[in-house]
C-alpha cells in the first residue's frame, strides 16, 4: 500500500539525501502545510528542521511522494526517528496550485535539536549549506 510522505528539506528533490530516500518513490507535486508550523535551519548540520506546533510559524512548501512501506521504513532511518528528538506525523498538505488536500507523513524534530539556530522562521527550504 502507498503512503504519502511531505518532504520540506534536504530529501527535496535537488538537494543531498533525495536519491538516497526517494530515488523509487512517485513523485505527486508541490505541496505545502494546511496548517502553520515552525521550520528553520538548525543544528551542527545546518539542517532544515520542522517542529510539531502546528498553529505556529508558516505554512511550509515542500514535495509531497508516493512511496512503499520499505521506502518508508528507510526514510525513518535516515531521518533518525527512533532516536531521542527525532519522530514522524501525519499533517495535512495541500497542492500548491490548489485543489483538495491530503494527510502525509512529514519529519519532525524537537527544540532540542535546533542549537545552534542558523535562521528565523522559513516557508521554504533552499539553503545549501546542509553537511552530511
Amino acid at each position: 500500500m502507498a503512503e504519502n510522505v511531505f518532504v520540506f528539506g534536504t530529501l527535496k528533490r535537488g538537494f543531498p539525501l533525495h536519491d538516497e530516500g526517494l530515488s523509487g518513490a512517485r513523485f505527486i507535486g508541490p505541496y505545502r502545510t494546511k496548517k502553520r508550523y515552525p521550520m528553520l535551519i538548525a543544528g551542527p548540520r545546518i539542517a532544515p528542521m520542522m517542529f510539531n506546533e502546528p498553529g505556529s510559524g508558516l505554512h511550509v512548501s515542500g514535495e509531497l511522494y508516493a512511496l512503499d512501506e520499505r521506502a518508508l521504513a528507510k526514510l525513518d532511518s535516515i531521518e533518525s526517528v527512533g532516536k531521542p528528538g527525532n519522530f514522524r506525523i501525519l499533517v495535512e498538505v495541500e497542492p500548491l496550485a490548489g485543489g483538495p488536500g491530503t494527510l502525509a507523513h512529514a519529519y519532525m524534530k524537537s527544540r532540542s535539536l535546533a542549537d545552534p539556530i542558523h535562521s528565523g522562521l522559513l516557508d521554504r527550504y533552499e539553503d545549501r549549506r546542509f553537511t552530511l
